[in-house]
């Protein structure tokens, strides 16, 4: 097991377009050709592994790869093209709600009982499939609040304010014990998973790489500020119930202490923070930019659809009776319980 500060390994290619973009950053080869980029999918494991990589240039690099690569001018050209391919995608496929009043009410609107991941994982989900889920989802939680963060240089007054002190919390307030994706690390420890940063990406569908680029791309953006706002809304409105029914199905499958606090505490903590988000951070936002009303329910609702995507791939395969990860080898504990 590496230790948390050690950079990520580069993972395994999943097409022409991630495989050039990895051999690009070892020195081994040239940037995939325009054509190549064109022809992938934009959902696809290939553009989004690839996109992926660009991406974490910005955060903690991997391994062998020259930190001077987080701001090649060949790499962000072949970047630009494909969020060009990812986000004209997202503006096509996403319904879109006419207001952000609108987009925020339906995020209070609950999935019917059973349809949801929270729903399945607390009546009936079994302790592979959390551990499934929380391996995928490891590589949005071991960095949720960091995209967010890149929102506060661009906001001002009210939401700026509102924004830092929601995002305190997820930094611990202080505390290095208390940092959120901390807290998650714990969560993978009692759930007998590696807490390596990127373990799991080799693994991770393309539909969760989806959801952790889409919050990198609103978030590298100046231009997107609102659609990040939209998605930190969204994130923080539909957490707490969310975690209400994760914390009971940690308990009912006695998972662990850590793994049960992990989403207790974001019952209580998103509960008021969604009120904060509400009135300081989106009408705070708002009163000093209010041409940004399309980009923040655009940014909630392309949250949703993402989310929804990853859950139709999770709940397809788990209720077919087969693994929801491409590599299913978790370590330690078999994955059927």
């Amino acid at each position: 097991m590496r230790h948390d500060d050690e950079e990520p390994v580069l993972p395994t290619p999943r097409g022409p377009v991630s495989a050039a973009v990895k051999e690009y950053l070892m020195g081994a080869g040239p940037l995939p050709r325009p054509e190549v980029v064109a022809a992938a999918g934009a959902y696809g494991s290939d553009l989004q592994l690839a996109l992926y990589l660009c991406y974490e240039l910005h955060y903690r690099g991997f391994a062998g790869v020259p930190s001077e690569h987080e701001w090649d001018p060949e790499l962000l050209r072949v970047r630009a093209a494909l969020e060009h391919r990812f986000l004209s995608a997202l503006r096509a496929d996403t319904p879109v709600h006419d207001s952000v009043e609108d987009a925020l009410a339906e995020l209070l609107v609950e999935p019917v009982q059973g349809e949801g991941v929270s729903h399945f994982l607390s009546a009936e989900g079994e302790l592979w499939q959390l551990r499934e889920y929380a391996a995928q989802r490891s590589l949005y939680h071991l960095k949720e609040a960091d995209p967010h963060a890149w929102a506060l240089p661009r906001l001002v007054g009210r939401a700026k304010a509102g924004m830092a002190a929601v995002e305190f919390d997820e930094f611990g307030g202080g505390r290095a014990d208390r940092v959120h994706a901390r807290l998650f690390a714990d969560l993978m420890t009692d759930l007998g998973l590696d807490t390596t940063y990127g373990r799991y990406l080799d693994a991770a569908s393309a539909e969760m790489l989806v959801t952790v680029n889409l919050m990198s791309l609103f978030g590298l953006h100046r231009a997107l500020r609102g659609a990040l706002v939209g998605h930190f809304a969204a994130v923080e409105i539909t957490s707490s119930p969310g975690s209400r029914r994760l914390a009971e199905a940690m308990r009912r499958t006695g998972a662990g202490a850590a793994a049960e606090h992990f989403y207790d505490e974001h019952v209580e903590a998103d509960a008021v923070h969604e009120q904060v988000v509400r009135h300081d951070v989106i009408g705070g936002l708002l009163a000093e930019e209010p041409h940004l009303a399309p980009y923040v329910a655009f940014g909630i609702d392309a949250t949703g659809y993402v989310e929804d995507r990853f859950a139709a791939r999770l709940l397809g395969d788990w209720r077919a009776g087969r693994s929801s990860l491409r590599t299913p080898d978790l370590g330690e504990i078999s994955l059927i319980s």
